[in-house]
C-alpha cells in the first residue's frame, strides 16, 4: 500500500554525503565536482508510486513542469512542444514518452523536507559555509527523465547539489568565468529579463567538465555554470538540493551592466572593482525602493 502523503520516512540514512570528498570545502560554488551519496531507488520516497503522489498532493502539485518529444542541446526552454496530455499521462508513460518532468517544492511535504533539512545541515558541515546565513531559500526538487531524453543547455541562479537516484545520465557543466562560453552580455540578460539567455557554442562542447551520473553519485553545479544533460536508456530519477543567495549583488551588478551596456558603454565585469560593484549594486538597490514605494502609493 503507498504511503499517505504526508509520511515521513523513517529510514533516512544516517549519512547522506560521503565526507571523504574535500571538494565540499575546496571548490564549492566554485567548480562542478563529483560526490557520493546514500540515497537509492529502494529508498520509499523514490518508490514510483510515492512520487506519482506529489501529482495530486496539494502542497506540491502546483509545482509541476513538463516537456515532452524531441528536444535539442540548444533549444530554448519557451520554444518547447506544446504539452497536450495531463501529467499524469505523461508519468505514467515515461518509459516511452520522451518526457521531462520537475516536481518543483517537494519539500512541501515533510518527508521530503526531512530529506532537505539533513542534506542541508551535512553540505554545512562539509563545506564550512555559512548557508543559513547566506540563503534567502532552499528547496528540494525531483526530475523525471524518459530514456535518451536530453536537457536543453541552460543557466541556474540556484546553488545545486544534483543527486542521481536511479537510472544514468551524462551531464556537461562548463566554467562560467570562461568569457567565450559565457560572454558577460549573457549573464546580464539572463540576470535582467531571460531565463533563456545562455547560448549554447558546439565550437566549446570540448571544454565541459563531463560526468556520467550513476545511482548513488552526484554532481555539484556552481551558480551561473552552464550545464546540459543527455539521459541513459532506462527512465532516470534525480534528486536536486539547491539554495538561492540572500545577497543581491550579483544580480544587481549584472542588471546595472546590463542597462549601461544598453548605452553603448562597456561596463566592468563583477568581482573586478569592489568599489564599482557597490556602486552598481546600491544604484539598483535604490531604483527597485523607489519602485516599491511608487507601487504602494
Amino acid at each position: 500500500m503507498a504511503a499517505p502523503a504526508n509520511a515521513v520516512p523513517a529510514n533516512l540514512p544516517t549519512q547522506v554525503f560521503y565526507p571523504d570528498n574535500t571538494a565540499f570545502a575546496n571548490d564549492f560554488d566554485a567548480k562542478p565536482f563529483e560526490f557520493r551519496h546514500s540515497f537509492t531507488a529502494d529508498h520509499p520516497l523514490f518508490a514510483r508510486d510515492r512520487l506519482r503522489q506529489l501529482l495530486t498532493n496539494p502542497a506540491t502539485k502546483g509545482g509541476i513542469y513538463y516537456d515532452a518529444g524531441e528536444i535539442r542541446v540548444d533549444q530554448r526552454w519557451d520554444s518547447v512542444p506544446a504539452r497536450n496530455k495531463p501529467v499524469e499521462e505523461v508519468f505514467d508513460s515515461l518509459e516511452n514518452s520522451g518526457a521531462w518532468i520537475i516536481l518543483r517544492r517537494v519539500n512541501l511535504d515533510p518527508a521530503y523536507d526531512e530529506i532537505l533539512q539533513e542534506c542541508m545541515e551535512e553540505v554545512k558541515r562539509l563545506s564550512g559555509r555559512r548557508i543559513d546565513q547566506d540563503k534567502k531559500s532552499q528547496e528540494a526538487m525531483i526530475f523525471l527523465t524518459s530514456p535518451n531524453r536530453v536537457t536543453s543547455y541552460h543557466i541556474d541562479r540556484e546553488c545545486n547539489f544534483l543527486m542521481q537516484v536511479s537510472g544514468e545520465k551524462t551531464i556537461n557543466v562548463f566554467d562560467r568565468n570562461d568569457q567565450e562560453v559565457v560572454p558577460e552580455e549573457e549573464l546580464e540578460t539572463f540576470w535582467s529579463k531571460d531565463n533563456n539567455a545562455g547560448i549554447y557554442k558546439p565550437q566549446f562542447q570540448d571544454r565541459a567538465s563531463v560526468f556520467t551520473m550513476r545511482p548513488g553519485t552526484g554532481v555539484h553545479i556552481p551558480v551561473n555554470c552552464p550545464h546540459w544533460l543527455k539521459n541513459g536508456d532506462n527512465v532516470s530519477v534525480s534528486l536536486s538540493i539547491s539554495y538561492q543567495y540572500a545577497d543581491t549583488r550579483r544580480k544587481n551588478v549584472y542588471q546595472a551592466n546590463y542597462y549601461l551596456r544598453k548605452l553603448g558603454l562597456k561596463p566592468t565585469p563583477p568581482g573586478k572593482s569592489p568599489l564599482l560593484d557597490t556602486l552598481k549594486g546600491s544604484a539598483v538597490a535604490a531604483g527597485l525602493e523607489v519602485k516599491r514605494r511608487i507601487k504602494r502609493t
